[in-house]
């Protein structure tokens, strides 16, 4: 790599993948270690050889180094993500999950939710409750579950679940990147027409720019 393609790759955001699993010890937990980190495993690879950043090189994820089962865990990813240049994480679960104690709390990245709709569907149950969790904290997350029931144990993405998880890294990449950075005239007002405004507040408060108006 040309040391020119390596800061252009170093400015590009990164997608934080989080494996959260049911933190219960004697049996449960470990009964789902493989297969939730393989999960998010999976979804990392989907990801690095599906999209690119506008230099070409592949998008990079990082993922927690251990699964997510309570508050220690999830500091300590969300610690690792801000070290790592993370933009945005997507939480990957087979399993259910204590919500408030394994979210992502960061208000400052998009986030999303993979819950795997398995035999046993508790990948649902958490989906809706984290979700509900979320909105009760005012934090936005995308929610992705797939249409067919999958056995227990598989680690394989369903087509429709991999288009949810591409739309949803294409735009918090697209987010992710614009943030903290200053445009002009950013859908505002140009030469008196006014067809598609913007409100300044969503640029300044949910994806942190700095905007500036012609007028």
């Amino acid at each position: 790599m040309l040391e020119s393609d390596y800061r252009w790759k170093e400015g590009f955001p990164k997608i934080g993948i989080r494996p959260t699993i049911d933190g219960r010890r004697k049996g449960v937990r470990e009964s789902l270690e493989d297969q939730t980190m393989n999960l998010a495993k999976a979804v990392a690879e989907l990801l690095t050889k599906s999209l690119r950043y506008p230099n070409g090189q592949p998008v990079e994820c990082v993922i927690a180094d251990t699964c997510i089962g309570g508050v220690a865990e999830a500091a300590a990813a969300a610690k690792k993500f801000k070290n790592s240049e993370v933009g945005l994480s997507i939480t990957v679960t087979p399993c259910w999950c204590y919500g408030t104690e394994t979210m992502d709390t960061d208000p400052t990245i998009p986030k999303a939710v993979w819950g795997f709709n398995g035999t046993g569907r508790p990948g649902a149950v958490y989906l809706a409750a984290v979700l509900s969790a979320h909105a009760q904290k005012g934090l936005p997350a995308f929610g992705i579950y797939g249409e067919d029931v999958q056995d227990e144990g598989d680690s394989v993405i369903p087509a429709d679940v991999q288009e949810k998880l591409l739309r949803f890294a294409r735009g918090g990449l697209a987010a992710a990147y614009i943030r903290g950075k200053s445009y002009l005239s950013m859908g505002s007002v140009s030469m008196g027409i006014a067809g598609s405004i913007v409100d300044d507040s969503f640029f300044q408060e949910y994806l942190a720019c700095e905007t500036n108006t012609w007028i």
